[in-house]
């Protein structure tokens, strides 16, 4: 249902508001940009630091901008179910076409409890949703045969896979693959994910490279192979750079740098570090971003 190049799209600010002119023009840079589908209040969007009516806000403005251009997706996931479900539901009102549900961080749930997370939400929200695992900032990793447990329900339609895993990415493919769709988490991975069974990404990188990322997606997809490793061998040392400190921070300098938005971020991220930034701007450099 959800596939392709996928944004993961940050969250611009203002004087600590939500900077609602730079987030419309940021939808139709990656309109233009041959972008599949965005994920508005994701990790990279700071959803953790969004009060309720921003979250609210910024599923609004980015579906009202893209007017059903292509699907919006909008990040709805918490450490409680309740909350996950009130969440899902008001996005289903704002008019998303799906949902992106990070797995609960924080309170260590068992793969039992995860289950019971997951089908919960799915049962209370009639909307498309997408699992996503990312045990590197959440501290639980959603088992593959969990995943192929959910599978079996109407709603749950994909999973961002954001191990880092090759293995736990095949393990679920082998065994859910014809059940549901499997997005690559990573965007240094996406290739291989993809010549795996996968069917797109959702990219931190296309927040500035994004008409590069969709190429690589639709030259797999067209079958020019050549194409898609050149494009995935050129992309890796960009989408590393975007996880020199913790994401968002490097790509929101990167996109700041851009002029498409200031590099404000909300405690307790802090802003790119000298040294850093410094490495940023040499890479952006190289690739004529800047």
């Amino acid at each position: 249902m959800f596939h392709g190049s996928i944004v993961a799209i940050v969250t611009p600010f203002n004087n600590h508001a939500v900077d609602e002119e730079k987030l419309r023009e940021l939808v139709e840079f990656q309109i233009a940009n041959g972008t599949d589908a965005i994920v508005p209040c994701g990790t990279t969007g700071e959803s953790s630091t969004l009060s309720y009516e921003e979250h609210d806000r910024v599923i609004q403005i980015v579906v009202e901008q893209v007017n059903k251009r292509v699907p919006v997706i909008a990040g709805t996931g918490s450490n409680s179910t309740h909350e996950a479900i009130e969440i899902t539901k008001h996005a289903k009102e704002l008019g998303a076409d799906g949902a992106l549900l990070v797995t609960p961080y924080y309170n260590k749930p068992s793969q039992e409890g995860l289950y019971r997370h997951y089908k919960a939400v799915a049962d209370a929200v009639a909307l498309p949703q997408i699992l996503y695992n990312v045990p590197g900032r959440t501290g639980v990793n959603l088992l593959p045969e969990t995943v192929a447990r959910l599978a079996e329900h109407k709603n749950i339609v994909a999973i961002k896979e954001a191990t880092g895993s090759l293995q736990q990415a095949s393990e679920v493919l082998a065994l859910c693959g014809d059940k549901l769709d499997v997005l690559s988490g990573d965007d240094f991975i996406t290739l291989p994910i993809m010549a795996a069974g996968g069917k797109g990404v959702i990219s931190v990188t296309a927040n500035i490279m994004p008409k590069e990322i969709s190429s690589l997606v639709d030259a797999f997809n067209a079958g020019n192979m050549e194409e898609a490793r050149r494009l995935h061998l050129y992309l890796l040392k960009i989408s590393n750079a975007m996880f020199i400190e913790s994401n968002p921070v490097p790509v929101k300098t990167a996109v700041s740098l851009m002029g498409k938005c200031n590099d404000e971020v909300r405690l307790p991220l802090a802003p790119l570090m000298e040294a850093n930034k410094a490495k940023l701007v040499a890479i952006m450099k190289e690739y004529k971003l800047i």
